[in-house]
């Protein structure tokens, strides 16, 4: 890469990110486009689109000082203990920060920021409550996914496989089906992501792009969206089915790799019962074993996956026999009054919101200079670059994609520790400072 290249890349970047999230916020409103964000909960409600969320300004809540404090500790010290750290501790200490940092930004709202979601009635807890006999769910599950269903399901009952909603009937039966309870549990199992991810690029021996993006996966923007939406949480099974497919590619000796082969079969064939878009990992997945520069792991964690599908299937949900239903009530529903004109690009716009602007510069300077650069690194943030495309392209997603695309956000955000060391260092504060922006001047819906 030249140098002239190299130091206008992420420039470039940065400032075409930037100038999509004004488009995307500005020009609905002031050319009073209809895009259907979300409805208003009255008349005096200012939407946000391409967010799902309201104008809520709040300067001040019982997060404020403790989100603040972790910015800019993690902000002054973070790079820093991110590069020195042993290995192990690195990883407990990044559990910590992001675990606190998810906490933090949520309490901004009170525990109101921790409950308002999961117990909302759209959601899958106030369901998985009234579940009792598990059988009988998945029997009648495809039936009650349509509108015309005189007991239909909720929205995102409806929107995903019945993986999601278990999870959630199982965390009622153990005793942790409140909403504080169960939302401190998708917390606890968010803030394990950037731990898979970490993981994942040192199995690929990236270890040092790992201890670069360390502080940019903890400290992300996208925690705003992540607390306590199950998105997050299928985000976290997906990001340790990678790991356990990256530790497969490189095991040392056969037994190793059977069984972390048959972990990540398990943990992306369950992933894909709980997100109808997490087959588009599969991309992300194939970028780990061409990193690995091995294919041995490929047969047993397929057909591990498609064991747990199929065995979905014989209980009674064949997820290619819902996928059409739901398609069908969605393009029912709000999609139609979605315009693919305004969302196709907008899209783009949320999730810049979600990672953080500074995503633009990564991507760019990963583009610019693939051949130069970490190569595991490049090959896992094409993929999950595709796989996004994908997902946009399809109108598989039309909105929501700052929750959506949580699957796709710790992948993108490796190309953060790819980028120049002055960039990270003053990076990293424009990281921050977005997420406590849009955490503190909205009102989020997830």
């Amino acid at each position: 890469m030249t140098s002239t290249r190299a130091r206008l890349a992420p420039w470039l970047g940065l400032v075409l990110a930037l100038v999509l999230v004004g488009l995307a916020f500005g020009l609905p409103r002031w050319l009073e486009w209809e895009v259907a964000s979300r409805a208003p909960r009255n008349a005096s409600d200012l939407e946000v689109p391409p967010l799902h969320g309201l104008w809520h300004p709040q300067l001040l809540g019982p997060g404020t000082v403790p989100a603040l404090l972790l910015a800019l500790l993690g902000w002054r010290y973070g790079p820093g203990l991110a590069e020195r750290l042993p290995w192990r501790r690195l990883l407990l200490a990044s559990y910590a920060a992001g675990l606190a940092w998810l906490l933090a930004l949520a309490l901004v709202d009170g525990t109101s920021g921790l409950t308002r979601v999961l117990g909302n009635d759209y959601e899958y807890l106030p369901t998985a409550r009234e579940v009792d006999d598990v059988g009988a769910l998945l029997r009648g599950y495809v039936d009650r996914i349509p509108y015309a269903h005189e007991d239909n399901w909720p929205t995102h009952v409806a929107g995903h496989p019945p993986g999601a909603l278990l999870f959630f009937v199982l965390l009622v039966r153990v005793g942790l089906g409140g909403d504080l309870a169960a939302a401190l549990v998708v917390v606890a199992l968010a803030a394990t992501t950037a731990l898979a991810v970490l993981t994942t690029l040192r199995a690929l021996d990236a270890e040092d792009v790992a201890r670069r993006a360390a502080p940019f996966l903890v400290l992300t923007p996208a925690a705003v969206f992540m607390a306590v939406s199950a998105d997050a949480l299928f985000a976290a099974v997906a990001a340790w089915g990678l790991a356990a497919l990256a530790l497969a590619a490189t095991a040392p000796g056969r037994g190793a790799l059977v069984a972390w082969s048959l972990l990540a079969g398990l943990l992306l064939g369950y992933g894909s019962l709980m997100s109808y878009g997490l087959p588009l990992l599969g991309v992300v997945a194939l970028a780990v074993l061409l990193a690995a520069r091995s294919w041995w792991p490929l047969p047993l964690a397929a057909g591990t996956a498609l064991a747990v599908v199929l065995g979905f299937a014989a209980a009674g949900f064949a997820w290619w026999e819902a996928y059409p239903v739901l398609s069908e009530r969605y393009w029912d529903g709000i999609a139609a009054d979605r315009p693919a004109s305004y969302w196709l690009w907008a899209n783009l716009g949320a999730l810049l919101v979600c990672a953080g602007p500074l995503l633009g510069a990564g991507l760019a300077y990963a583009a610019a200079g693939a051949r130069r650069l970490s190569r595991p690194a490049v090959l896992l943030v094409a993929a999950a670059a595709v796989a996004m495309a994908a997902a946009d392209l399809s109108r598989m997603s039309k909105a929501e994609t700052e929750r959506i695309w949580l699957l796709f956000v710790p992948w993108l955000t490796v190309s953060l520790g790819l980028l120049p060391p002055a960039w990270r260092r003053w990076g990293l504060g424009l990281q921050v400072a977005g997420a406590l922006v849009v955490q503190h001047l909205l009102y989020t819906s997830w």
